[in-house]
């Protein structure tokens, strides 16, 4: 039995929505995670868990949104691009939020400083994270690319 295309495209939003949030919530714990015991500044009373959660359904919402409306993007490789940047863009202003939240607005930074920070902190766990949520949102489409051009 063939799937209807709207059960298809929201089983593939779905899949995204799952991936994209999990693998925002280890990224900002991984790349943020070492001011996890520093109060917000924006909300006293909220655990920085709290913070990454709502951080990453926002991200799972908005990104899974955005990634649908790239399906009809042909070819790979420039979606791919695309999808990776817009990823790379969203964390690196979240992983910036909660370094402004819980670090700088404490504190004398300027805006190059946080932005420095920002990335300095960032740049190495947004890369592996950002490669492995697109390697496996498009897990499907590479290997029929790879299998077909063995063939």
């Amino acid at each position: 039995m063939k799937q209807s295309k709207p059960h298809t495209f929201l089983k593939r939003c779905s899949f995204s929505f799952i991936i994209i949030s999990i693998l925002t919530l280890v990224q900002i714990y991984w790349s943020m995670g070492n001011f996890s015991d520093r109060m917000s500044s924006s909300c006293l009373e909220c655990s920085f868990f709290e913070n990454a959660a709502f951080m990453s359904l926002i991200a799972g919402i908005f990104l899974s949104a955005a990634f649908s409306l790239f399906y009809f993007i042909k070819k790979i490789f420039l979606k791919i691009c695309i999808e990776f940047l817009l990823l790379l863009f969203v964390w690196l202003f979240w992983n910036y939020s909660i370094f402004t939240d819980r670090e700088s607005s404490w504190s004398t930074y300027d805006f190059n400083s946080e932005i420095h920070y920002t990335v300095l902190q960032s740049f190495f766990p947004v890369l592996v994270l950002g490669c492995l949520c697109i390697l496996i949102l498009h897990y499907q489409e590479i290997k029929v690319r790879f299998v077909s051009a063995k063939k």
